[in-house]
């Protein structure tokens, strides 16, 4: 009885010796991804290609991913500054109220590329609102992994939907969504929105998986901005990959490192998106938007808490233009000074930091 106990403790430990090594080596390959530039000329060259493709393409789809949203103060994932790599490198990774971020340069031009019809629809892996907040409308959009502004009641059928101004998921986390505030007509709690690693998303909205599917079946061009592609990849409806190879959509892929889907594209710009989609713009004959606080759909769009659910959560609330200018010096200091842990995207870097420590 002894033997095979003891028999059975190493082979347990046989296997997580194998596994540590697979984890060892697979941070080993990616920590080899460079970052690479394309150089200032070289640049303009590809852009020119790849507006003279988007001017002759019939249905475009642009995915993106959180490359966008780093020059809003965002970080990545897998970028050199990215959150994984910070925790793969043993480095701590600060945290702030990604409320106060606003959209882009990118997301304006995905914005005004959408306006003149240039792009039918946006898939999008982050969960920052901003192309929301862009004014991208909700039918052209599809948030494959939620929004962090959006809590919906699934007890309701329909699912009912709650836009609000501050970050919903501060006691959410991976398999628990639930917010705490309870809808006002059937008074089942609220959950998020937000689809962690692990899980599958099933709500309609703001998913939206329906459109993105469509998107997919109808493009000749996909655009991927500011995406590793490697959770895009594993999602076989957005690729057509049903279809002959010829018969497939042109790949344009703008990223700063490698992705799994190099190979397959008609070209691959390295560059930073906000710098790629400013030199597009120009190419296309189109002026550059910029982001206006006062014309933010989300103002218009959010519900207010009932009188009761005022003091529900502590994440800072986006302010209309109004209320900034009157809002003291001090107040905006301690704002900017205030972390934020906690939420989609603090707790999913706790946990990968906690991992990380037992490997």
């Amino acid at each position: 009885m002894d033997v095979n106990t003891n028999s059975g403790c190493s082979a347990r430990a046989e296997r997580k010796q194998r596994e540590k090594a697979r984890i060892i080596q697979r941070e080993k390959q990616r920590q080899t991804v460079k970052t690479v530039f394309d150089d200032a000329e070289n640049l303009k060259a590809k852009v020119r290609q790849m507006a003279e493709a988007l001017q002759q393409a019939k249905h475009v789809v642009i995915y993106t991913g959180a490359g966008i949203s780093t020059a809003a103060s965002i970080p990545d994932y897998r970028g050199p500054n990215g959150v994984w790599t910070q925790l793969q490198k043993g480095r701590s990774v600060s945290a702030s109220d990604l409320s106060r971020a606003e959209p882009t340069l990118t997301h304006m031009c995905i914005w005004m590329l959408h306006k003149v019809k240039m792009v039918q629809h946006v898939v999008s892996q982050n969960c920052d609102g901003l192309h929301l907040r862009s004014g991208l409308p909700r039918h052209a959009l599809s948030e494959l992994h939620g929004n962090m502004f959006i809590e919906v009641c699934d007890s309701c059928s329909p699912a009912r939907e709650f836009i609000r101004l501050f970050d919903v998921t501060e006691r959410t986390a991976l398999h628990r969504h639930g917010t705490g505030r309870l809808c006002p007509l059937c008074k089942a709690e609220l959950r998020d929105t937000i689809v962690h690693f692990g899980e599958r998303g099933t709500l309609e909205q703001p998913l939206n998986w329906k459109g993105a599917a469509e998107a997919a079946e109808q493009a000749d061009l996909i655009l991927c901005l500011g995406s590793s592609l490697k959770v895009l990849k594993k999602y076989s409806c957005l690729w057509c990959m049903n279809r002959p190879a010829n018969k497939r959509p042109k790949l344009y892929i703008v990223n700063l490192q490698w992705t799994p889907k190099d190979t397959l594209a008609t070209l691959k710009i390295h560059g930073k998106c906000d710098a790629v989609m400013g030199l597009l713009m120009e190419e296309l004959g189109l002026g550059t938007p910029v982001y206006n606080r006062s014309q933010d759909p989300i103002f218009s769009l959010a519900k207010p808490l009932s009188p009761q659910e005022q003091k529900s959560h502590t994440r800072e609330e986006i302010a209309p233009p109004a209320a900034l200018e009157h809002a003291s010096p001090d107040t905006q200091a301690q704002g900017e000074a205030t972390a934020v842990q906690g939420g989609w995207f603090g707790r999913g870097y706790a946990k990968a930091r906690r991992k990380r420590k037992t490997v």
